[in-house]
């Protein structure tokens, strides 16, 4: 690993859906890079509901179909996480409010994923990650499309935040 790797954590509300799915399609994105020892990811939840607990079977089902793995166990996000990593990604809007309440207020290192989607520029606007874990498995299909399609932009901030 790099001496100053870059770390990127994704936040859902559980952490057992949409955040370790952003983890794991970014941690296979930048290893397909061969920027591994670049690039530090990890996830967490604004809730302590489901701590300890693996990804939900649905989501590494979905997940693996695509060829990712899904191997983060639920965390929560912490106060010291909003300041020491480098790009916090919340999924929806109402986790964003929570992290920049954590943060003290807004700040540019905490980005809806959605503000990463292609002609997306930053989070006033951007979509959020719909929940899927209480419908049908359409729903997890469209949260991997959209970690896919944000990967670029997000190692796009990365790479730049190793140029400062």
């Amino acid at each position: 690993m790099a001496e100053n790797p870059i770390a990127v954590l994704f936040v859902c509300m559980g952490n057992i859906c949409r955040s370790p799915a952003g983890e794991g399609i970014f941690k296979h994105y930048i290893a397909e890079r061969h920027l591994t020892d670049q690039i530090r990811i990890d996830s967490a939840g604004t809730t302590d509901y489901h701590c300890g607990a693996p990804a939900d079977h649905r989501m590494q089902e979905a997940a693996s179909a695509r060829g990712y793995t899904l191997d983060s166990i639920a965390r929560q996000v912490m106060r010291d996480d909003v300041r020491t990593f480098d790009l916090v990604v919340a999924m929806d809007t109402d986790n964003l409010r929570y992290l920049e309440a954590m943060a003290g207020g807004t700040k540019a290192h905490i980005r809806l994923l959605g503000s990463f989607l292609p002609g997306q520029q930053g989070n006033d606007g951007a979509p959020s990650v719909p929940d899927p874990y209480y419908g049908g498995a359409e729903g997890f299909v469209a949260v991997l499309d959209m970690i896919e399609q944000a990967c670029p932009g997000i190692l796009a901030y990365c790479q730049r935040c190793q140029d400062q």
